[in-house]
C-alpha cells in the first residue's frame, strides 16, 4: 500500500491578517492595560471594602456598609448573602454604593494618570528639537560660504569706528 500524497496546506489569508493584527503594538498595549487594570481592580476593591466602608460605617453609626439592603419580597436574613440564598428579592443599596465608590476611585486614578501623561507630553513637545537634515545642510553651506569669502570682500562700515579716516566719520 502506498503512502497518501500529502496535500500542501496553505494558511488562510484571514489567519495571517489576524496574526498581523494581534501583533500590532496597540493590541499588545491593550492586553497589557487589561492585565494591569485587573490588578488595579483588586487594589480598588480592597481600598473600598477594607478602608472606606469601615469609615463610612463608623460615620453612620456602626452599620456594616456592604450589608445595607432592602427586602422587596421574601424573608430578611442576617446578611445580604443569606437573604439572597433564601430566595428573597433585594435592593442591595450598599453594594450599589460600593460600585459607585469603586468607579469614582478608578475614574480619579485615570484622571490623574492622564493629567500626568499630558503634562509630560507637553514638556517633551516644548523641548526644541535638533536641526532637521535640511537645516544642517543649509548651515554647512553658510559655513562654507563664510570660509570662502576673501578678507577684502568684507564690507566696511559707513560710520567708521576709531581710526577711520573716511570723510563720513
Amino acid at each position: 500500500m502506498k503512502a497518501p500524497i500529502p496535500f500542501p496546506v496553505r494558511e488562510p489569508l484571514w489567519l495571517s491578517e489576524f496574526k498581523a493584527f494581534i501583533m500590532r503594538g496597540s493590541v499588545v498595549d491593550l492586553a497589557v492595560g487589561i492585565i494591569i487594570g485587573a490588578a488595579f481592580t483588586g487594589i480598588v476593591n480592597s481600598l473600598v471594602q477594607d478602608l472606606i466602608n469601615p469609615i463610612i460605617g463608623l460615620l453612620i453609626g456602626g452599620v456594616d456598609f456592604s450589608n445595607i439592603f432592602f427586602v422587596m419580597n421574601g424573608t430578611r436574613g442576617p446578611s445580604l448573602e443569606a437573604t439572597r440564598e433564601g430566595g428573597a428579592a433585594v435592593l442591595a443599596v450598599g453594594a450599589f454604593i460600593n460600585a459607585i465608590i469603586k468607579f469614582l476611585i478608578v475614574a480619579m486614578a485615570i484622571f490623574w494618570l492622564l493629567r500626568a501623561l499630558t503634562r509630560l507630553r507637553v514638556r517633551q513637545d516644548a523641548q526644541p528639537a535638533g536641526p532637521t537634515a535640511q537645516e544642517k545642510l543649509l548651515m554647512e553651506i553658510r559655513d562654507e560660504l563664510k570660509a570662502a569669502r576673501l578678507p577684502a570682500a568684507t564690507p566696511r562700515p559707513l560710520h567708521g569706528g576709531a581710526g577711520d579716516d573716511s570723510p563720513l566719520a
